[in-house]
């Protein structure tokens, strides 16, 4: 019996530290699953609290659409404003369309507020059907509405310029797309990221045959083009597009991105999922 009684005893009492050894295992598992969600949590309540309204102006354009769709993607971003001359009817809850007259951008400065601008504008003379509109729209368009955006306390701007772009270029068309990003340079914004793309490969929505060729012709030397000479390579609109976006979230004070630099960066904004 004494026997029977010590084994019972001992049986009951491992039978107790084998309950309380789950029960701490338990809560052990169960606080850290806690613990993980909680941080989940907070890291999205912050998310939220820093995200960003950003304004576009340019949309419809190559870089402009893409750029559209991946700041909508983007969780930096809680709302997307986009300017533009006709209705394009988008509808997502995340992005505000705002028709506007560009003849007069004064008129809509009370609607031009937000955290960062993003200036996709280009034409040809071609399609400008002047000088003079092709001025207005390259060089006059985005500095206006860079100015009228700072004054508003917008942050920080990103622009698609041109690679050789030069306000002392002999070439007509760089020495414009120079004299624009000395324009939105001296508005002295906290953050100015001018991007530089080479020959844009892509689709767009309207057809440029001298374009059409040289995309043609990019694709078959691009490979072959490095060294000094690698700004030249052609590059995707869609890498463009988030190298803009990778570039407004950069702590230094780089300016100017040349489209090997904005390569690296869309590989850059792919891998941290942006």
């Amino acid at each position: 019996m004494c026997l029977k009684y010590i084994f019972n005893t001992r049986f009951y009492n491992f039978s107790r530290i084998l309950l309380n050894l789950h029960t701490c295992v338990f809560n052990l598992v169960s606080n850290a699953v806690f613990c993980n969600f909680a941080l989940e949590c907070l890291k999205r309540i912050i998310k939220i609290m820093n995200a960003r309204i950003a304004l576009v102006f340019g949309s419809t354009g190559l870089v402009g659409n893409l750029l559209l769709e991946e700041l909508i993607r983007s969780e930096i971003y809680s709302g997307v404003i986009i300017f533009v001359r006709r209705a394009s009817n988008i509808s997502n809850s995340k992005a505000e369309e705002i028709v506007m007259d560009f003849s007069i951008p004064e008129k809509y400065s009370g609607l031009i507020k937000g955290n960062d601008i993003y200036i996709c504008l280009g034409s040809t003379i071609k399609k400008a059907g002047s000088v003079a509109n092709f001025e207005k729209i390259d060089r006059d368009m985005p500095v206006k509405l860079a100015s009228i955006a700072k004054a508003n306390g917008v942050e920080k701007i990103a622009v698609i310029s041109s690679v050789g772009a030069n306000r002392l270029s002999g070439n007509y068309y760089l020495r414009v797309k120079g004299e624009m990003e000395q324009g939105l340079l001296d508005l002295n914004f906290s953050q100015c990221v001018i991007a530089r793309p080479s020959m844009l490969l892509g689709e767009r929505n309207e057809k440029r045959f001298g374009e059409s060729v040289g995309k043609f012709f990019m694709k078959i030397i691009n490979p072959f083009i490095s060294g000094k000479f690698k700004k030249y390579k052609g590059i995707n609109g869609q890498d463009v597009a988030r190298a803009m976006i990778a570039a407004m979230q950069e702590s230094s004070f780089k300016t100017i991105y040349e489209s090997d630099e904005l390569q690296k960066l869309s590989d850059k904004y792919q891998t941290k999922n942006l």
